[in-house]
């Protein structure tokens, strides 16, 4: 018996040192700074819905580069310049993925068969290839431009209406049926003209989608406790999706119907919905796409589109009513090249400097999407820190931007900044990283060309068509009415107060469509 205690011993005492030597001889992860934590939750309590708030206080007060931990998520919260560098530029591969949606294993129209939450791999290869050449390329863009004026057109003669009889508008959700109508249109040849109408549905669900995402987001984040976000809101997830999948089946026959009458199509100008029908029937396509991803794709698009164009758009026109004098000096621009006689056109748009400033200005102070999430699918380092494998990086795009080592007085609204675009701080800007409204890398926005399109043509239009009053301006005595320069919670920066104003007619229409 003793001898059986001694044997058993020793291979106790065996197996301890050998442990021990392992762990002893594994070299401890050199991880950036961390706040301090509590337990269970670790950083949990130090987060905001509010990310433009709670992201830039944390770097402020710890650092440009800390590590966080979110229930049992590891996180790498990166504020300056130089470390988006490292992840957009030197370690662009290893941070190529982005954060799976608490949706993934639920939904396929947020999981395997999105693009923009695919993994990094032959599928997303196929589609952003795609998307360059076939979808989102100058060509295609150029196509579709008599559809974009036409909606345009649409756009400003309801404003004018507003205007004749002194109603208020509220910009936002004019901009945002604005964006919604183009996007249909060149997607599946529909558009909204009443509340029963197609886009209009697809409007609504894409809110709707957008506002569940923004309330559940933070779930990713929580490991085994992501489900609760499912739980709280799944049937609300489920409903949007499902809805917008029936929609879709059903625009989908639609667009099946009309190829096989025309034979293939040919003869009508295709819609995006059309190109991708045809690839699914390409036998020698690169990848074998189905109709789920055909689906998934074209949601992908409005929740890519739709919101994020016509918040910008919304922060451009509050910062110009709240800027007098830059609206002028835009109007001035605009009149010094386009006759007082016709509305602006795209082929106007490379003869406005100060234009493409007021835009490029207002992204940086209030990018659409202000914290830029990836996640590191092998080991590396950034700053000289380890970072392990699935840290998820949230690259805080609303500080960098307004980073005072980068831009001077970075809070204020002055546009002439970007007027000098061989300024030595421009270049220096470009080649830091300082100025990533639209992210970087290779998942960087793949349709930031066709936003910005729509954008300065939009903006400038309004500018050109019309002045804008507060609501309350004319019962304010000695100073004018300011927009509330808030922003809300959720994944999009947009405005926390809608913005009313009443539009005052300066150029004259109608403009060519009813």
């Amino acid at each position: 018996m003793i001898l059986f205690f001694f044997f058993i011993w020793l291979i106790s005492a065996f197996l301890l040192h050998y442990l021990f030597k392992k762990i002893q001889t594994k070299p401890p992860l050199h991880l950036p700074p961390s706040p301090p934590s509590l337990p269970f939750i670790g950083h949990l309590h130090l987060l905001s819905p509010v990310v433009t708030k709670c992201f830039p206080y944390l770097s402020s007060k710890y650092g440009p580069l800390l590590y966080l931990r979110l229930g049992s998520r590891r996180l790498l919260l990166v504020s300056s310049p130089s470390h988006a560098a490292e992840i957009f530029k030197n370690n662009d591969l290893a941070f190529a993925e982005r954060p799976k949606s608490p949706f993934c294993d639920k939904l396929s129209l947020f999981g395997e068969f999105s693009f923009l939450a695919s993994p990094y791999g032959d599928y997303w290869k196929f589609i952003k290839k795609l998307s360059a050449t076939e979808l989102l390329g100058a060509r295609q863009v150029g196509r579709f431009n008599a559809l974009r004026h036409e909606e345009l057109g649409r756009f400003l003669n309801r404003m004018v209406q507003k205007a004749n009889k002194n109603e208020s508008v509220n910009l936002g959700n004019e901009l945002m049926k604005l964006t919604n109508n183009i996007i249909c249109r060149m997607v599946m040849s529909t558009r909204c003209s009443n509340e029963e109408d197609e886009a209009e549905k697809c409007r609504e669900m894409i809110l709707g989608c957008v506002e569940l995402v923004g309330k559940i987001g933070i779930a990713t984040m929580l490991g085994p406790f992501k489900k609760l976000g499912f739980w709280f809101s799944g049937r609300q997830v489920n409903d949007v999706t499902t809805n917008f999948e029936e929609l879709l089946d059903k625009i989908l026959n639609d667009h099946e119907e009309k190829a096989k009458k025309l034979d293939g199509g040919e003869g009508e100008e295709n819609d995006f919905m059309d190109i991708l029908l045809q690839v699914e029937q390409d036998k020698d396509a690169e990848f074998k796409i189905s109709k789920h991803h055909i689906k998934s794709f074209i949601m992908d698009l409005f929740l890519g589109g739709t919101n994020t164009s016509a918040v910008t758009m919304q922060w451009i026109m509050a910062e110009l009513i709240n800027h007098p004098n830059a609206f002028n000096n835009l109007r001035h621009e605009i009149d010094s090249v386009v006759d007082k006689n016709r509305l602006i056109t795209e082929s106007d748009l490379p003869n406005l400097p100060y234009l493409r400033a007021v835009v490029k200005e207002t992204l940086r102070l209030y990018p659409p999407i202000p914290a830029i999430p990836r996640e590191c699918r092998e080991d590396c380092k950034i700053g000289g820190f380890d970072v392990p494998k699935e840290t998820i990086a949230i690259i805080d795009a609303y500080s960098i931007m307004r980073d005072p080592n980068l831009w001077d007085n970075p809070n204020e609204f002055r546009p002439e900044r970007f007027m000098k675009p061989d300024d030595d701080d421009d270049k220096k800007n470009k080649q830091n990283l300082g100025f990533i409204p639209f992210g970087g890398g290779r998942r960087m926005c793949p349709a930031s060309n066709f936003a910005l399109n729509i954008i300065h043509l939009s903006i400038a239009s309004m500018v050109q068509c019309f002045d804008f009053r507060l609501l309350g301006d004319e019962e304010r005595e000695g100073s004018k009415v300011q927009v509330n320069m808030e922003a809300k919670a959720g994944l999009v920066m947009s405005l926390a107060t809608p913005l009313l104003c009443v539009p005052v007619v300066h150029l004259k229409g109608p403009f060519g469509v009813n």
